[in-house]
């Protein structure tokens, strides 16, 4: 069975319609998050990915983050999601860093029972593998989905849930975690729970604005920025910026009749942003991509433009730590790979 997706479909005649100058070209990038995938609705692989990561911002590595890519088709049901490892590493054999980390998926609902599957991961990953990410972004409102297959409801409340989670952190890993606006004080919960867990909220926790949501409402804002504050207030959670082009979030740049200028991105995005970095400082806060998903709404080389435009007002250091080393920390990714040795010669 083919599932719709919620996504915006990519159109490259219409993100050839708008292209700019690289800004900043000689920042480094660590690229926290993007996907990989094979699919009815478009094919983006590891191909797919470094030409868009070669298009003149210097792209230094980046973080492949679980979207079912690549199942094994067959054996014990909890052990089928080894196969997008085996697939995101067969995919990439001759480009080590893109990607130099991976978020692969274990069904944490297993709770303790989550521990061999877990070390099967760490085996397939090769020394890649960072992270584990389950399908949690849930609300009852079927305009809100961002998933071709939605989560239930009261998977990050679940005993069974913050059990796998501790073996996670007792696995060395880090979970990126995706919720709406309307679960922030579940992932505060969760992080409470198991202090020793690294949570990475992805997307700048899932602000919304669509279904009852509204993009322009203060109260709606409100209520997002003080779930996110009480998120960050935890010294065991990061955060990612990125996600803008999720339909979700309530922003419609593909019914426009040329894309977004970096500029356009700016004034959207800013107020979001800028309360990411007020919440976490840019010590705890990563760009992100989230490209092929956001590929639909704007081009890679203007999202980091506008990247680049927002984090102008900082020094160097937060910078750098936005753009690649708080991300670097989070995953355990070599240092090395960002220094001026290194500029433009990894693929």
């Amino acid at each position: 069975m083919v599932l719709s997706t919620p996504h915006h479909a990519v159109r490259e005649d219409w993100l050839a319609l708008a292209r700019e100058e690289v800004l900043a070209p000689d920042q480094p990038i660590l690229d926290a998050h993007h996907h990989l995938w094979d699919r009815p609705e478009g094919r983006y692989i590891a191909n797919d990915f470094q030409q868009d990561a070669q298009d003149g911002h210097d792209i230094r590595a980046s973080i492949y983050v679980q979207c079912r890519t690549g199942y094994r088709s067959d054996g014990p049901v909890e052990f089928q999601p080894l196969g997008e490892v085996e697939t995101i590493l067969d995919w990439s054999a001759n480009r080590p860093a893109h990607p130099v980390g991976i978020v692969g998926f274990a069904d944490l609902q297993l709770g303790d029972a989550v521990r061999p599957v877990l070390e099967e991961l760490v085996a397939a990953g090769r020394g890649k593998l960072r992270g584990i990410r389950n399908t949690t972004a849930y609300h009852p409102d079927p305009a809100v989905r961002s998933n071709p297959r939605p989560a239930p409801d009261g998977l990050l409340r679940s005993d069974a849930f913050h059990a796998g989670a501790a073996a996670v952190a007792e696995s060395g890993l880090v979970l990126d975690v995706w919720a709406y606006q309307t679960q922030l004080d579940e992932v505060q919960t969760l992080a409470l729970a198991v202090p020793d867990l690294t949570i990475v909220v992805d997307h700048c926790g899932g602000p919304l604005g669509v279904g009852p949501f509204r993009r322009d409402d203060p109260d709606s804002f409100r209520s997002w920025r003080d779930g996110l504050a009480r998120v960050a207030a935890l010294p065991n959670t990061r955060i990612k910026i990125g996600g803008f082009g999720l339909s979700v979030i309530g922003y419609d740049y593909a019914a426009l009749p040329a894309p977004p200028s970096s500029q356009d991105l700016v004034a959207d995005w800013r107020a979001h942003v800028d309360t990411c970095l007020d919440l976490f400082t840019p010590e705890r806060a990563m760009f992100e991509s989230n490209f092929p998903v956001d590929k639909g709404q704007f081009g890679y080389r203007t999202l980091w433009n506008a990247f680049k435009r927002l984090a102008e007002p900082l020094g160097c250091d937060e910078r750098n730590a936005l753009f690649w080393h708080s991300a670097a920390c989070c995953y355990g990714i070599d240092a090395a790979l960002f220094s001026t040795d290194n500029r433009r010669t990894l693929s």
